[in-house]
């Protein structure tokens, strides 16, 4: 079972519950948001083994007592199988995250968070990932100013590339154009507020 640091809305430390009743009643806690990016300014994205859509590249809850530090070496390695710490990475923003949403069986998910969004220069071998098949297709990388522009615009398609496991278990490229629909979006947000600050601070960090 999955336990959480519980916190009051201004961060103060209340103990912990499990993952389920944190979420049956809205209680806040902690969660990193991790992006790896090139250096010719691509940024990658997970493709969602649920649905199909692209999020982040490796994401999840801080667990009990975990630092944010230890969520975010974890999350990265167990999502896509690489070995990262934050002395890699730049925190770019917390995030105060609150939504309501209903569940297939009917049931009301509550989900309150704190999370902390980084940025990690990538520069290894495709063949280096090893993706969690419980949770990740694979990756897609794309250029982040055609994908900051397809938010911005919420029209055409932009250039893709894949990186997914064959049947054998070797990684795979391949090349596509990709919509703004394929990109995970729910109700009542857009991609240009979920994804916007992430691709501008990766732009920033590639400028020449």
């Amino acid at each position: 079972m999955e336990y959480l640091d519980i916190f009051d809305e201004e961060g103060n430390h209340l103990g912990y519950e499990t993952r389920d009743i944190v979420h049956r009643d809205g209680l806040w806690h902690r969660t990193v948001q991790n992006w790896l990016y090139t250096k010719d300014g691509k940024v990658l994205f997970q493709i969602r083994k649920d649905n199909g859509k692209f999020y982040t590249t490796a994401s999840g809850h801080v667990k009990k007592d975990e630092t944010i530090e230890e969520a975010f070496t974890r999350e990265i390695q167990e999502e896509i199988g690489l070995i990262y710490n934050t002395k890699d990475a730049k925190m770019i923003e917390l995030v105060t995250w609150k939504m309501d949403k209903v569940k297939k069986d009917g049931t009301i998910l509550k989900d309150r968070a704190k999370s902390s969004f980084f940025i990690v220069p990538y520069d290894g071998d495709y063949s280096d990932f090893k993706f969690d098949p419980n949770e990740v297709m694979g990756i897609v990388e794309v250029d982040a100013k055609d994908a900051l522009n397809l938010f911005e615009t919420e029209r055409g398609e932009i250039d893709a590339t894949l990186i997914t496991t064959d049947e054998n278990g070797k990684n795979t490229l391949s090349k596509r154009k990709v919509h703004l629909d394929e990109f995970l979006v729910l109700e009542n947000e857009n991609a240009l507020k979920k994804y916007g600050n992430v691709l501008k601070n990766v732009i920033e960090a590639t400028k020449n």
